[in-house]
């Protein structure tokens, strides 16, 4: 499914039907008087959260949406009928954004919540409401009020227990895979995934959504590369896994570099909880991990695992520490 994370739609919720001017016309009933019913309220546009969907993409497509009108009264003081609400169904982590796309209205992080995106019209009042001792036969009514309209943005940010980053080809989609019932595309070049990818991986009867967040370059906080469209995602993951390729030239050079981005970013990201993975130990020999990790965890501040995702047991422990790190 292709993926899509920001979009910009029209809402129009329906008019109020307007209130009957009508009058009782009966054979055999000496005084007849005013039976005009109110008229109906208009449908309104409302936005609810779904667990199930990842992705915007249906609005790319659709991008107005109106809701029913409101009938208008009839005679025999009969109300008219209310038009239905339209329901559009959003990704569980959407933000609603003015026309602006800067002020934020509403944000969606629970399953099923709701939020009316537009009101609809109220119904026009029929004649008989104007019916008093001293004016037996009134001909006014009014007209049903216009629903309102607003052009809003969508925009999704991924919400996971744990986020994977790193460099381009560090192995994050083949980890996702390995870990999760995901299905990310896995090449040896750059910039294989262009989209965040979810899974969820159970160990133990516990469940955990983890997230392949595109892999981010030098210059990502200011967009260069897949860049600052994809950094948002990592905001709302509690916990942050930076994969690093083992084979790399140099791995630290490689881990203060995306460091370097996130807190560019937002300060906010460094605080989160870290798990440094050091991936594709089965191209190198044992002697070469050791040394590597003895230099290196003297520069960093944080737990180090390693991982061969061609090694059963290897997923499997990293599993059981993602577990331990949200549970």
């Amino acid at each position: 499914m292709k993926f899509l994370d920001q979009v910009k739609i029209y809402v129009k919720a329906g008019n109020g039907g307007d209130g009957s001017p009508s009058f009782r016309r009966e054979k055999f009933i000496e005084y007849g008087g005013p039976d005009g019913g109110d008229g109906g309220k208009g449908g309104s546009v409302i936005l609810k959260s779904e667990q199930n969907l990842n992705t915007l993409i249906d609005y790319r497509y659709q991008q107005h949406h109106k809701a029913e009108r409101g009938e208008n009264g009839m005679g025999q003081n009969r109300t008219g009928k209310s038009g239905e609400d339209l329901i559009l169904k959003v990704p569980l982590g959407t933000q609603v954004f003015e026309e602006d796309n800067k002020t934020l209205i509403f944000d969606f992080t629970k399953p099923g919540e709701e939020f009316v995106a537009a009101a609809g019209g109220k119904g026009g009042l029929g004649n008989t409401r104007f019916k008093s001792s001293t004016n037996r036969a009134p001909k006014k009514f009014t007209k049903g009020t216009v629903g309102e309209e607003f052009t809003i943005w969508l925009q999704l940010k991924t919400i996971a227990d744990i986020g994977i980053i790193g460099l381009p080809n560090a192995g994050k989609s083949s980890l996702l895979a390995a870990v999760t019932n995901a299905t990310p595309k896995i090449a040896n070049y750059q910039f294989t995934t262009l989209n965040p990818n979810l899974g969820v991986a159970t160990y133990d009867d516990k469940e955990v959504t983890i997230a392949d967040i595109p892999g981010l370059i030098e210059g990502a906080h200011q967009g260069v590369g897949l860049g600052i469209q994809f950094l948002k995602h990592i905001e709302r993951c509690k916990t942050i896994l930076h994969l690093i390729d083992i084979t790399g030239d140099d791995i630290e050079k490689a881990y203060k570099q995306v460091k370097n981005e996130l807190s560019r970013y937002s300060p906010e990201l460094i605080k989160k909880k870290e798990l440094i993975v050091l991936n594709k130990i089965d191209l190198v020999d044992e002697e070469f991990v050791k040394e590597i990790i003895a230099d290196f965890s003297k520069k960093i501040n944080g737990e180090i695992l390693l991982l061969s995702t061609l090694d059963k047991k290897s997923v499997s422990m990293i599993k059981a520490k993602l577990i331990s790190y949200v549970s």
